[in-house]
């Protein structure tokens, strides 16, 4: 069990499933307290109580729409008047909407926008002076498509290159801090993330084709875990990812 996030305290966004629930699970089993962040109440609170009573770690659970400032702030401030402050904030909650940009419909767009961009910028900035007094860590689960070009859909692409952006400089303006700052860019990763045409990743790819959300969650617990050092950056592929994409 690592010494530093036993005892400790997450925040975990887009908690209800997929990455963000494995991610919840790989947490508390190391002894971190969990904070539980998404849309959905009901499967927050499930999860919660199997954490609870799995890994006898204490969770708290918060209703957040991440696209409202507002929700994000009273996120943090649950979590502090609960917990004290927090050791980790893991910005994880995004989607995709449309495919083609000229057919893109202006509320597929601002809802990626205001998801992927605007609410991890809310809870980064609500986030830094918590990690910053416990010399914690922010970390961003980014994308291959923030690192390569998606044809497939632009401008979630550009979310994703934004968040590596904003987090790759940010560790350059808060570092000397000693507040670690990692992306984690998944490939596919089988969970309810959608296709362009709406099929879930989980019901298009095999198991042998995509990742596990388990696998993207115990490369954030490593990051996190980390006491000294800051891992910058985690690219995880399916194996033949690069044989596929680039022959």
């Amino acid at each position: 069990m690592s010494d530093s996030l036993e005892q400790g305290t997450a925040i975990v966004t887009g908690a209800s499933s997929g990455i963000g629930a494995a991610t919840c699970r790989e947490l508390a089993a190391e002894g971190a307290n969990v904070v539980l962040a998404a849309r959905s109440e009901d499967q927050l609170r499930e999860l919660a109580d199997d954490l609870e009573a799995t890994h006898d770690v204490e969770t708290l659970v918060v209703p957040t729409n991440v696209r409202e400032e507002d929700d994000v702030d009273a996120l943090i401030e649950a979590t502090v008047e609960t917990f004290g402050g927090f050791d980790v904030l893991v910005n994880n909650a995004g989607l995709g909407r449309g495919s083609e940009v000229e057919s893109l419909s202006t509320d597929d767009y601002e809802t990626m926008q205001e998801t992927n961009v605007d609410g991890v910028f809310y809870a980064t900035r609500a986030a830094i002076p918590h990690v910053r007094e416990r010399d914690g860590h922010l970390i961003f689960v980014g994308s291959f498509a923030g690192r390569h070009p998606r044809p497939a859909n632009p401008v979630y692409a550009a979310t994703k290159w934004w968040v590596r952006g904003f987090a790759k400089s940010l560790a350059a303006q808060i570092g000397d801090a000693d507040v670690g700052v990692t992306i984690v860019n998944p490939a596919e990763v089988r969970t309810q993330f959608e296709t362009p045409d709406g099929e879930t990743f989980a019901d298009r790819y095999d198991e042998d084709e995509a990742s596990d959300p388990t696998e993207i969650a115990a490369a954030i617990r490593f990051a996190a875990s980390q006491d000294h050092s800051s891992v910058s950056e985690l690219d995880i592929n399916p194996r033949e990812k690069f044989a596929e994409t680039f022959h």
